[in-house]
């Protein structure tokens, strides 16, 4: 029988009795429906995953045992850092799911030129909360045990300036193909604009700080599917996609 994992934001330790913050006790005891004595399977983002077994099951308590550490992990020799144009609803949150599945170490939302989603007032913070859950979602479902980084969001010039590896954008006209490069120490920077793409400043900015621009064939992708290429890309040719290795179920 398959035992559900879950990311909680807490500090664990073997043979020590953690309790559930709401949102993960409501899951445990109302989604999942389980019980006093079910096993369950943490992590909390820093590695590893620890097996353990429910104490108390009630509406205010959820109390769990932690019972063994299992030194796991699933991580990609490839390092990827993504800035991710911000594009609407759904489109940013199927990229930032996939993304996190596809192996990324970090994400930064990027407002551009053409991003027609307004930040206005607490709107940006509970946009960072939302695409952060995504996150712990996705790495809950994908079996990783090392949570990727989503920072927070900022302009294009101001991410392009501290970027490191090999750094590429993506970009339709652009005449190199990811198969023409070469990172440097495993390291990939990704850029990737949202609906519309990048306007000419944009590109000569991203250029300027070292960006190179490159086709993902000769169509023209959408947002969320050029991000997903693109990962998919650099993990073939680079990362860990010809590692076999035991698929998981959606959670």
């Amino acid at each position: 029988m398959r035992v559900s994992r879950l990311y909680v934001d807490l500090p664990l330790a073997l043979n020590e009795q953690v309790e559930l913050d709401d949102d993960s006790g409501h899951y445990v005891r109302t989604v999942l429906r389980l019980k006093k004595d079910d096993a369950v399977i943490l992590f909390n983002g820093n590695g590893g995953e620890y097996v353990c077994v429910l104490g108390e099951v009630s509406r205010k308590t959820v109390l769990v045992a932690v019972k063994s550490w299992n030194d796991r992990s699933v991580e990609s020799p490839l390092s990827v850092t993504l800035g991710l144009g911000i594009s609407r609803g759904d489109r940013m949150d199927l990229s930032v799911q996939k993304a996190v599945e596809l192996g990324v170490n970090q994400i930064t939302p990027l407002i551009t030129e053409r991003c027609v989603v307004q930040f206005k007032g607490e709107k940006k913070l509970q946009r960072s909360l939302h695409w952060q859950k995504i996150a712990q979602h996705a790495a809950e479902q994908s079996g990783r045990t090392v949570l990727p980084e989503l920072t927070e969001i900022t302009t294009l010039q101001n991410w392009v300036s501290n970027q490191q590896g090999l750094k590429v954008f993506l970009d339709p006209y652009a005449e190199k193909s990811l198969a023409e490069l070469q990172p440097d120490d495993m390291k990939v920077t990704l850029l990737t604009g949202p609906e519309g793409g990048f306007s000419d400043q944009e590109r000569n900015t991203a250029k300027t700080a070292g960006f190179i621009p490159v086709r993902l064939g000769s169509r023209i992708l959408r947002t969320e599917t050029a991000a997903i290429a693109a990962l998919a890309a650099v993990q073939m040719l680079w990362g860990d996609f010809g590692v076999t290795g035991q698929g998981t179920e959606d959670r």
